[in-house]
């Protein structure tokens, strides 16, 4: 009885286009139970099953090309991430995220703008595919993934965080202690086509270019995504290509910059798919908005509003006096109002208000100035927005499309 059933289980494992023997035909009569029926029927409903909910994918546009919506990638972990969201919060543009364990989210104040928590690379791979419209990302990574083309526009060059740069560095002693700079790295005998300079970094597209662009012969590229700075000394390569920002765990690693070995420097940018400015609609008009607001928080965070009170004859004496000092000449010059008082039962003017802008940097130089000129009761306030008529940068990017 166990043979028989060992025979039935064999012709049901038979491919449909196979034949059996003439001398085992009478086999094929046998009905086989219904687990057995069940069992054999499953794979032909999964097939079928698959057929009918194909068909209506295949007769329907990609959805790339039926999206409206605007959407942007912004990295979804990390110190960049909670940066990013810092920058965006303070120009009015915070990111509403409903539940921390989506991808998605909303920014209330641009409708039809959707967020998308990405991976930095995958931000620039999904522009690149048209699946992104706009996204923040390391200068570094646009340059790494992006690999120079020419779909991807940097339409901010300088959000003013994530600063680091992509270096050169080797081991300080055995053979590289004597060797500060990539000429000398250039002309070290050791390296040759039988055994090349190891260099191990998540950088291949970036380093490569670089070295061949500096003419460094005789080179072998090792892929690592982390501790890189682990390797030399382990003795699996011979430098290393890496992102350094004060280059503490450089030293940490007994490992060196050399000079002349900065790949790039980078810090976070604005991108987007020059595709999508094209052809999708509301993607120009949302970058204008982004762009006009982020440039105008970040001049304003470099400058500082200072108001004074000067005694004078008249605007114009004091307006003469403020422009003769050069740290307190303004945007375009001071702003000079009459500051009114009542002397003998009438209004009187024997001081002058005076507000300018100047740099951070230069603020106790200006304070002197001022007092220098007579200047008193001085005043500094922050700013939030300094906008111009129009940005330098979105002028170029209307230059860069051609529009």
């Amino acid at each position: 009885m166990s043979a028989m059933l060992a025979t039935q289980l064999t012709l049901m494992a038979l491919p449909l286009s196979q034949s059996p023997s003439p001398q085992s035909s009478f086999r094929l009569r046998l009905r086989p139970s219904p687990v057995a029926r069940t069992r054999a029927l499953a794979p032909r409903a999964a097939a079928s099953a698959t057929t009918v909910s194909a068909k209506p994918a295949a007769a329907v546009a990609p959805l790339v090309a039926d999206r409206t919506v605007v959407r942007i990638g912004l990295p979804s972990k990390g110190r960049m991430a909670e940066q990013t969201l810092s920058l965006l919060k303070s120009c009015q543009l915070s990111v509403r995220q409903l539940n921390p364990r989506q991808y998605t989210a909303d920014i209330p104040l641009v409708p039809n703008l959707e967020v998308w928590f990405q991976r930095p690379k995958d931000i620039v791979r999904k522009l690149q595919s048209g699946d992104l419209d706009l996204g923040i990302v390391g200068f570094d990574i646009v340059s790494e993934y992006g690999k120079g083309n020419d779909d991807l526009v940097v339409v901010h060059d300088a959000l003013e965080f994530g600063h680091c740069r992509l270096s050169l560095a080797v081991p300080k002693e055995g053979i590289f202690e004597n060797i500060n700079t990539l000429e000398d790295l250039a002309k070290m005998p050791e390296w040759t086509e039988e055994r090349p300079l190891r260099v191990v970094t998540g950088f291949g597209y970036l380093g490569d270019k670089f070295l061949r662009e500096k003419d460094i012969k005789h080179v072998c590229f090792l892929s690592a995504d982390g501790a890189l700075e682990s390797y030399p000394p382990m003795g699996m390569a011979d430098a290393i290509v890496d992102l350094v920002s004060s280059g503490t765990t450089l030293r940490e690693n007994n490992l060196k910059e050399i000079e002349g070995g900065v790949v790039l420097e980078s810090q976070a940018t604005l991108v987007a798919s020059r595709k999508s400015l094209h052809k999708r609609k509301g993607v120009l008009e949302i970058t204008h908005e982004l762009l006009e607001r982020l440039e105008a928080h970040l001049r304003a965070t470099a400058e500082l509003m200072v108001t004074a009170n000067m005694r004078g004859n008249s605007a114009e004496e004091v307006a003469e006096r403020v422009l003769s000092q050069t740290s307190i000449c303004g945007l375009q010059g001071p702003t000079i109002s009459p500051v009114y008082c009542r002397r003998d039962g009438k209004v009187a003017v024997e001081y002058y208000a005076i507000n300018v802008v100047v740099p951070q940097k230069l603020l106790y130089k200006s304070i002197q100035q001022l007092r220098s000129i007579g200047g008193s009761g001085v005043l500094v306030t922050k700013l939030t927005y300094i906008f111009d008529e129009e940005t330098a940068r979105w002028r170029n990017l209307l230059s860069e499309l051609g529009l």
